[in-house]
């Protein structure tokens, strides 16, 4: 997800499901384009190596989908304020590693309570004991007809 962009909120839940994050660009709503829409759903999927499900691509499952479309149309009755803003649905696709105390990282962002800058892909992120760096970020990951 590009800068810019502003958290609404954080694992948003229902009794539909959870929304691992919801996201707004005020960028993207003030210059309509077709291909873009300002309000993100985001799906976020964490792993270790070696996992057997493509970084957690393959867990977002047509029920999975599913399942996100109605905690987001519940969502989307809960902030009326935003029920005509284009939306779309993306996944973040996250390598999770235990980070031992000893362990050098290589040019983190360290996250102390405080607001977290720009995040790249493939740039590792700690919070102990945990390293997270996103793999892979899918935008429009998905489309449900209603």
């Amino acid at each position: 997800m590009s800068q810019g962009w502003t958290i609404l909120h954080r694992r948003w839940h229902c009794r539909w499901g959870e929304l691992d994050l919801v996201a707004y660009s005020e960028a993207i709503a003030a210059q309509p384009c077709p291909f873009q829409a300002p309000l993100s759903f985001v799906e976020v999927k964490a792993r270790r190596s070696g996992n057997w499900d493509a970084n957690g691509l393959l867990a977002v499952s047509s029920q999975k989908q599913i399942k996100l479309w109605r905690t987001a149309k519940a969502f989307l009755a809960a902030q009326p304020q935003l029920s005509e803003v284009p939306c779309r649905f993306d996944v973040a696709l996250v390598r999770c590693e235990v980070v031992r105390s000893s362990s050098p990282v290589a040019n983190p962002h360290l996250i102390d309570g405080a607001t977290l800058g720009a995040i790249q892909i493939g740039q590792p992120i700690v919070i102990a004991p945990y390293r997270l760096s996103i793999q892979q970020y899918v935008q429009n990951a998905f489309n449900i007809e209603a």
